[in-house]
């Protein structure tokens, strides 16, 4: 039962979620700078 091999432990959903925030963090602060 791996979601993806993150381990969260939350299920697939959470975990895309997840990441996709953290991307978006990422390439919104890119643009900032």
């Amino acid at each position: 039962m791996s979601d993806g091999g993150f381990g969260f432990g939350f299920g697939g959903g959470f975990s895309l979620i997840v990441v996709l925030f953290i991307l978006l963090i990422i390439v919104g602060c890119s643009c900032f700078i």
